[in-house]
């Protein structure tokens, strides 16, 4: 049994120590907003915030993660408030097919909470998520309207 601090909720899982957190978020806790994406920490489109920090959930273990803090999609709102970033990605049209969306929005939160104000050359050195559509430009476009909002 492992208890995972999830959303700002503690949730108890009966997985085994090396279940990949991806699975353990989609399979076990039901939130599916955490894609599945290549399985091997590449692509991006399972990235959630680990203390803060973006992390791709494929790669890393449940076991590893006991006692830190999990973010997903679902837990950025607040009260059913999008976050500026999640504004911002309306705003610009950033989704094409989405499915990568979740995990760059993810990042993204990773970037402006370390430098509220990046450069586009920030960006590409913090945004290594793929996005197969490439919206490379509206999100960049977004991530900028979202740092000055």
């Amino acid at each position: 049994m492992a208890k995972l601090s999830i959303n700002g909720q503690t949730v108890d899982i009966d997985v085994e120590p090396d279940t990949p957190l991806l699975w353990a978020i989609r399979e076990n806790i039901g939130l599916t907003g955490t894609k599945y994406g290549c399985g091997i920490a590449q692509c991006g489109a399972c990235t959630v915030l680990i203390d803060g920090a973006a992390v791709r959930s494929c790669g890393a273990l449940v076991s590893e993660i006991i006692g830190k803090q999990i973010t997903t999609i679902e837990g950025l709102a607040t009260n059913g408030v999008l976050t500026k970033i999640q504004q911002a990605w309306i705003d610009h049209d950033v989704p094409q097919c989405g499915y990568c969306q979740s995990g760059m929005i993810m990042a993204v939160a990773a970037l402006l909470k370390d430098n509220p104000q990046p450069s586009d050359a920030d960006i590409d050195d913090a945004i290594t998520n793929i996005c197969r559509c490439g919206t490379f430009q509206q999100v960049r476009t977004a991530i900028h309207a979202a740092a000055n909002a």
